[in-house]
């Protein structure tokens, strides 16, 4: 049952990834001469990567009656709206210095020219699905004036590459050297145009892609993947020797002196994780939103590993434009039911009342925070007129799907869970009074032990780090998918065996307020990565402008909290587990 319903799941997002896809239904083949679809689809900042708008927002020349592209969900979603451009490129149709259109500018269209030509703006496009990028102009100075003169480019090369009747290949150029000075605030008549070059080629049309994914699979990129991978491995490796060594060697020592102590019944001061077995099986306060975290955090977990699967099928190849977006949405409305199975079985195991509050909680848990941001953010997209902003019926379409399958599977899981009437299992009665917890040093308290708690998983998937925020903050291309899933699962492991351990040195000092401090260690790798983000956009990135800095903040603290809820809930099943065990060991009174 439970493989076929991960197939299921596979099956429903690799359908809705492919419609996206193929949303136009051609095949991808010509007869010379035919029309071959060319799509303009925004502009922008080059730094700014959210920061991008449609084609036709900069005074280019337009078809008479240009018609936007229907586009999927997941494009839409990723900022793309694709419309007919103004270039007729027939298949093997050779032109030379095709003339556009001419017109002339005015000074107010000058001026918004100019300062795109300051932000080093860019443009894209897809021709028969294959990506093309060129600049809009360059900005000249002086070095000795200090002056600068902004040109823009009037000529365009296409240099097409084909194979019996498919496109294989598309490469934009533009000439410095045909360029108009838009420098002065002042009428400017200008004359587009382009040119066509076709070329033969040995590449097979299977093969096209392959280029875009070669940069991010270069043997010098390689090396440094492996040597994260390497590094993330020792660290692994060190780590759980050490673990094991010292925790079974104490442990050991441990049995061997409780033994020995309940053999002898000599009365002797009590110290030790034994002497908390009446209390370390206490629940927690806040049962409700405990749950929720362990809810949420399940079903994050398993939205990361559908999405890893995926990945490691194909289905995200490079500018498969949506597909990721697509899979994020569709993924994560079928995976309600494990968020609310998981946390309604495990709120009513600790002897929850109000099932039906926890399970909203639960559902808004992560949602909320979520949809807050995306408000925020669309609106702010909609003040810059941007393509980030959504359409009106692309969020009534996102509303649906919470409406119609997130919610309903909610609530079937959290019946589910209701009707699974499991018990917690307690290998020792819990005590009418808790233990008074001792006086601890500082270090032994929460937030230090949450610093040591993420330092090592964070210092195992950091170098991986830099190249997936350049390819979602940026235009390098990640295609490494079995790399990243090794260091997901490195990831993993370590949050598992560091929460162990803290948990095991608390139980230690006879603090058995574990329970919350096992999600809090685990969880907070997501603040240092948080961290990480304030150091990639100041060190690393030249994003700048009030909306691209929201975007990256505001989606990347959204990201963070969810690896927070992910980890966190890895973190406590394993001390849960941890906990369980070493108790079953010895005799509980």
């Amino acid at each position: 049952m439970a493989r076929a319903g991960v197939g299921g799941v596979l099956a429903l997002v690799v359908l809705a990834c492919a419609l996206g896809a193929r949303a136009d239904g051609s095949d991808h083949k010509y007869k010379e001469g035919d029309h071959v679809p060319l799509y303009a689809n925004k502009v922008g900042p080059f730094h700014n990567p959210s920061e991008t708008y449609r084609y036709y927002d900069l005074p280019f020349c337009a078809p008479e009656h240009p018609k936007d592209k229907k586009e999927a969900l997941g494009e839409v979603l990723n900022g793309d709206r694709l419309v007919d451009a103004p270039y007729e490129l027939n298949f093997k149709e050779d032109k030379n210095s095709k003339i556009l259109c001419k017109k002339t500018l005015t000074k107010e269209q000058v001026a918004k020219l100019r300062d795109a030509v300051a932000k080093d703006y860019y443009f894209q496009m897809y021709y028969d699905d294959l990506p093309l990028w060129g600049f809009l102009g360059k900005m000249d100075k002086d070095r000795e004036q200090g002056d600068a003169k902004y040109l823009l480019f009037k000529h365009i090369h296409f240099d097409i590459m084909y194979n019996d009747n498919r496109v294989i290949e598309i490469n934009v150029q533009t000439d410095p050297n045909v360029a108009v000075d838009i420098t002065e605030d002042k009428e400017v008549p200008i004359e587009f145009s382009y040119s066509v070059t076709w070329k033969n080629t040995d590449i097979p049309f299977e093969k096209r892609m392959e280029k875009y994914s070669k940069s991010s699979s270069m043997p010098q990129h390689l090396e440094i993947h492996w040597f994260s991978i390497i590094n993330s491995c020792v660290t692994v490796l060190l780590l759980t020797g050490f673990l094991a060594t010292i925790l079974m060697r104490v442990l050991k020592n441990d049995f061997i002196k409780y033994s020995h102590e309940d053999e002898s019944l000599e009365d002797q001061e009590e110290t030790g994780w034994k002497y908390i077995h009446g209390d370390v099986f206490r629940f927690p306060k806040e049962k409700s939103l405990f749950a929720a975290i362990i809810g949420s955090g399940t079903q994050l977990l398993a939205l990361a590993i559908f999405i890893f699967l995926l990945a490691l099928v194909g289905v995200f190849y490079p500018y498969n434009r949506g597909a990721l977006f697509t899979a994020l949405v569709v993924i994560y409305a079928l995976t309600s039911g494990i968020a609310g199975y998981t946390a309604t079985s495990f709120y009513l195991q600790l002897e929850g009342t109000n099932w039906v509050r926890n399970l909203i909680f639960t559902g808004c848990l992560f949602c909320g925070p979520l949809f807050l941001t995306f408000c925020f953010l669309n609106t702010v997209a909609i003040v810059y007129s941007a393509t980030a902003a959504l359409p009106f019926g692309t969020i009534i379409v996102i509303i649906l799907i919470w409406a119609l399958v997130t919610s309903p599977l909610l609530v079937l899981g959290g019946i589910a869970g209701k009707n699974s009437n499991t018990e917690f299992q307690a290998p020792c009665r819990t005590t009418k009074y808790p233990r008074e917890i001792p006086q601890l040093p500082w270090y032994r308290s929460t937030i230090p032990q949450m610093a040591m708690a993420g330092f090592l998983p964070f210092s195992a998937i950091y170098i991986e780090l830099y190249y997936i925020f350049a390819s979602i903050w940026g235009h390098k291309i990640y295609t490494i998918y079995s790399i990243l899933f090794i260091v997901f699962i490195i990831l993993i492991i370590v949050t598992a065996f560091v929460t162990v351990a803290l948990t095991y040195f608390q139980l230690a000092v006879e603090d058995h307020e574990w329970w919350w401090r096992s999600v809090l260690c685990g969880g907070s790798t997501g603040i240092f990565i948080f961290f990480y983000c304030i150091y990639y956009y100041h060190a690393r990135s030249d994003m700048s402008g009030f909306m691209q800095t929201s975007f990256f903040f505001g989606y990347m603290t959204c990201v963070c909290y969810g690896f927070f809820l992910m980890l966190g809930t890895v973190g406590f099943r394993a001390s849960l587990f941890f906990v369980r065990h070493i108790y079953r060991s010895i005799k509980c009174e």
